[in-house]
């Protein structure tokens, strides 16, 4: 397994040559960011979540889908391979940028897990050693989403409010990094994506990092309370949205305690 703390290293010369990250700073991050996703658990580096059509791969929960399978989200695990790939990492025989989740139904993944077969075996040890690949994963994403946005947008007012709020959320007021905003922009980007992907919308509304950004309230002096708060007005707009029989309802809790991480000190 690859360091944590190498993959935040890169990230400092990836997004700006000001962050500066300790080894404190960096597994804070990464195990954040795993407690949101999978509890911290082994048995949720592979899952499949009640009322999806699609599994969760890995410390980021990465979207795969099986064959023929088609859905409005952005399919991020066959990024992380492609990531990887180029890395040099070694994969297993099987698996490629292209290849799809083997099994076709969550029975059918659930009986494999089960029983813990060898393909299943594989892809489970393959992401428990390549925990610093992932995470390195997302910290190019991160460093990627801000140019992202601003290149989808047209009006150039937008486009500083966007950049200057992103700012707020990552540097402390002296300009140094904040260790709790930077995991709130790396954790948010993994989570519901950059906001820029025209098929991740419900009745032409987005729920990304731009959305969450844009809809910031100035007049709140914290800005990480300010990020938290957007994201749970963005995210109630979301599940209002959302077609009936996805059910997001259910997922309002556990999202809003995710969101209390953002700011709160005590909050888990």
């Amino acid at each position: 397994m690859r360091s944590i703390l190498l993959f935040f290293l890169l990230f400092s010369t990836l997004f700006s040559n000001e962050i500066k990250l300790t080894p404190k700073q960096a597994n804070f991050l990464a195990k954040k960011v795993w407690q949101n996703e999978g509890a911290g658990k082994d048995k949720y580096l592979i899952w499949w979540n009640k009322g999806e059509d699609f599994a969760s791969l890995g410390i980021g929960h990465f979207i795969w889908f099986p064959k023929d399978h088609t859905e409005r989200f952005r399919e991020v695990f066959p990024m992380v391979v492609a990531f990887m790939q180029k890395k040099g990492v070694v994969l297993p025989s099987w698996l490629t940028p292209e290849t799809d989740f083997p099994w076709q139904s969550k029975i059918a993944f659930f009986a494999a897990k089960k029983a813990k077969t060898k393909q299943y075996m594989e892809l489970f040890s393959f992401l428990k050693k390549t925990f610093g690949y992932q995470a390195e994963f997302m910290v190019q994403r991160l460093s990627q989403a801000l140019p992202q946005i601003l290149e989808s947008i047209d009006d150039k007012r937008k486009r500083e409010i966007i950049q200057r709020r992103f700012y707020e959320v990552m540097h402390n007021k002296d300009g140094s990094v904040n260790e709790r905003g930077l995991y709130v922009l790396l954790d948010y980007t993994n989570f519901k994506g950059e906001g820029t992907l025209k098929s991740e919308r419900y009745k032409g509304q987005g729920w990304g990092l731009l959305q969450v950004l844009w809809n910031m309230d100035d007049k709140e002096p914290n800005r990480l309370r300010a990020f938290a708060e957007s994201a749970n007005r963005i995210l109630s707009r979301r599940i209002k949205n959302s077609p009936p029989k996805r059910g997001e309802e259910r997922w309002r809790k556990g999202w809003n305690k995710r969101l209390e991480t953002y700011w709160r000190e005590n909050a888990k």
